[in-house]
């Protein structure tokens, strides 16, 4: 195949068909500005936001008026985080989150914390679950945010969300949960989650780059934020700029192809996982899955190849795009954040590959990438003295076995 195979689908994804053909109308002909309340063709994109904000909130069991659109994930997380800070101060100035958040969640509260709040970070198992009854025990009177992802961007671990947003609720925390790698993978309930924010973004999706949202709980106790971003009003005041009409109508796409496929395709996509993984390990040794076995999105297979550095397996098959670690911390010197979070050492996590798999994605490119990755790793490892001594170190415990 002369053609790269993308395998990294976790990073961000090729925007489906539909998705751009929902879109082009929204950037020729109609092309007006959503606040244009004077004439028709700002109705028409007030419109199409209106609708598409209708979609959105439908898909996770909310109420139209409770999504805020925004530039992407990253932004809503702030807004999430930063704006319940700034808005609760007086009732408390703690927040509790978890090691292997994303960088997105981690740094904005690393930088609350020298604005005078105190920030619990929670440990995670092995696998990068968050123990529901470890967020209870670290909750207190000055608690005013959780904050716990729904599923880990690098090893796809699928965090007990209902456990959480109960225990949340029972306490009178708000509950935030970075919801970027589910929407459209797993089911979001808002409601029956007892989550009171939660950040998505489209481009993880199928959709366009430059798009995302944020729930913002409205019924019950509304939950109370102070914006980041002032202007015009836009967004009920908690996100002041123009709206970004077609990428709006484009994440609204992806949201609705994807929940109209989610079942069929998540199997699809967790065999060609499976058989990745079956690929690899029949012919290499020394490997390890990181990340929950059950628990874990279907696309996500993040794996150890001991005694292989990373960086020169990714290359050696330049034709498979694939990754180390998040995108978003791929330019940061040292391992990965989360592999060190479930227990690797430094350099397991310097020897680990995420591999996620997508809707483009075939049998046919899975069992190509295989068979390069295996003559990769072989070629690595026969000029690496460690894995040569390790090798002979094993040999020998087995002949003495068998002369015993």
């Amino acid at each position: 195949m002369d053609t790269i195979i993308y395998l990294d689908n976790n990073a961000t994804t090729p925007v489906d068909p539909e998705v751009f053909d929902a879109m082009v109308p929204y950037l020729k002909e109609h092309f007006g500005n959503a606040s244009s309340k004077q004439h028709s063709i700002g109705w028409r994109a007030e419109d199409a936001a209106e609708r598409s904000r209708s979609i959105l909130a439908e898909a996770i069991g909310a109420q139209p008026e409770e999504i805020v659109f925004t530039s992407g994930a990253t932004e809503a997380n702030n807004l999430a985080i930063r704006g319940v800070a700034q808005r609760y101060r007086r009732k408390g100035n703690h927040i509790v989150t978890a090691a292997a958040e994303h960088k997105a969640v981690l740094t904005v509260c690393e930088t609350l914390v020298k604005d005078g709040f105190e920030v619990t970070v929670l440990s995670v198992d092995r696998y990068g679950r968050v123990d529901p009854e470890e967020v209870r025990k670290k909750l207190r009177p000055e608690t005013i945010l959780a904050t716990f992802m729904f599923a880990n961007n690098e090893v796809g671990t699928v965090n007990d969300i209902s456990a959480i947003g109960g225990i949340c609720r029972e306490a009178g925390v708000i509950f935030h949960t970075d919801a970027t790698q589910a929407l459209g993978k797993v089911p979001i309930d808002v409601e029956a989650m007892n989550i009171d924010l939660a950040s998505f973004s489209a481009h993880k999706i199928y959709g366009p780059k430059g798009c995302g949202a944020l729930f913002v709980r409205k019924k019950g106790t509304p939950v109370e934020l102070i914006p980041l971003i002032v202007g015009g009003g836009q967004e009920r005041g908690m996100r002041a700029g123009t709206l970004n009409v077609p990428g709006i109508v484009g994440m609204a796409k992806a949201v609705e192809i994807s929940l109209r496929q989610m079942h069929q395709e998540q199997l699809r996509i967790r065999s060609l996982r499976d058989l990745l993984y079956d690929l690899l390990t029949r012919e290499l040794d020394l490997t390890q899955v990181n990340g929950h076995p059950e628990h874990r999105l279907a696309g996500t297979l993040n794996m150890t190849f001991r005694y292989v550095d990373a960086a020169a397996l990714m290359s050696r098959v330049r034709n498979i795009a694939m990754s180390s670690s998040s995108a978003c911390t791929s330019g940061t010197p040292g391992a990965s954040h989360v592999l060190r979070a479930i227990g690797l050492t430094e350099e397991e996590a310097k020897s680990s590959i995420r591999f996620s798999i997508g809707r483009f994605n075939t049998e046919d490119e899975i069992r190509f990438a295989a068979a390069k990755i295996i003559d990769a790793v072989k070629k690595i490892r026969a000029v690496s003295p460690a894995y040569l001594a390790a090798e002979s170190s094993f040999d020998a415990s087995i002949e003495t076995s068998n002369d015993q």
